[in-house]
């Protein structure tokens, strides 16, 4: 039996991995929120990691509403940052792997190839700070630890950018959705099977990875993509960034390289366009 501690336990990657574990039975996840874990606390987090002998834990708990980052600061900091650290001093304390999810937001976008591992970093948005800080928090406390970059994550589960597309598609006979904003789509199940998969092979490669499903898109083609096999009627048209401002800034261009959990793992990854087909027909299972 392996014991998992997944914090973050009504987010959407949480509900995926959720979904999967269900076909293996020798995994046995306790999943957390903030009314039963506060990883704020460093406190209550470390009495909550005594006696119960987690193999693993899986930190999805993080602050992603990207634009209001930009006004709560405090708040995003303490829970990307300070709760990653807290996180990573109770899994030290009780010899417990951590897997981190982080996100492309780390870059600046200003490259025109895929990002790697070592590529450097930086930051433009106070959300892409706080995971930054995060994930150097995790590597400063811990040797045991898989931080894992991923981007554009949605699924059938909670708010994310397809669901909002289908959703404003209900009252809307056009939208303007943004083509110049370069990176991957990534369906929070894929990403939720990879890690599953870090525990199943008992990967001692620990580190740094960069995970998201195959291919380029832009926000626009994601949009059209969702529309097209929802078999949804609504025009979209394409907008520059700059047409449609927002609080924090984005990366234009974000594609992570995957080169190295392929080679850590020996897997293929889905293409985008391939996921999303199977998400939105799991969102109209549910949907019924």
């Amino acid at each position: 039996m392996i014991r998992i501690l997944v914090t973050g336990g009504e987010g959407q990657l949480a509900k995926n991995f959720k979904d999967l574990i269900e076909n293996y039975p020798h995994i046995k996840a306790v999943f957390t929120d903030v009314s039963t874990l506060d990883i704020s606390n460093s406190v209550e987090t470390q009495k909550f990691f005594l006696n119960k002998q987690f193999e693993y834990c899986i930190n999805c708990a993080a602050y992603t509403a990207v634009d209001n980052a930009e006004k709560e600061q405090k708040t995003a900091r303490t829970i990307n940052e300070y709760g990653a650290k807290n996180l990573a001093e109770a899994c030290k304390d009780n010899n417990v792997i951590l897997i981190h999810i982080s996100t492309d937001f780390v870059f600046d976008g200003t490259k025109s190839f895929p990002y790697a591992e070592n590529d450097k970093t930086n930051p433009l948005s106070i959300y892409g700070k706080t995971k930054l800080s995060g994930e150097r928090a995790v590597e400063k406390v811990l040797n045991n630890y898989f931080i894992i970059r991923t981007s554009w994550l949605y699924s059938e589960y909670n708010f994310n950018f397809m669901k909002t597309m289908l959703s404003l598609a209900k009252s809307k006979k056009e939208l303007s959705i943004v083509d110049d904003q370069i990176g991957t789509p990534t369906y929070a199940k894929d990403l939720a099977s990879l890690i599953i998969k870090i525990i199943n092979s008992r990967l001692v490669n620990y580190g740094l990875y960069h995970f998201s499903n195959e291919g380029v898109a832009s926000w626009y083609d994601f949009a059209k993509e969702i529309f097209e096999n929802s078999q949804t009627d609504i025009k979209v048209s394409p907008i520059k960034t700059k047409d449609y401002p927002t609080l924090a800034k984005r990366p234009y261009f974000s594609v992570l390289d995957k080169s190295k959990i392929k080679s850590a793992l020996d897997i293929k990854i889905p293409y985008w366009k391939d996921s999303l087909k199977m998400a939105i027909k799991n969102y109209k299972k549910i949907s019924k």
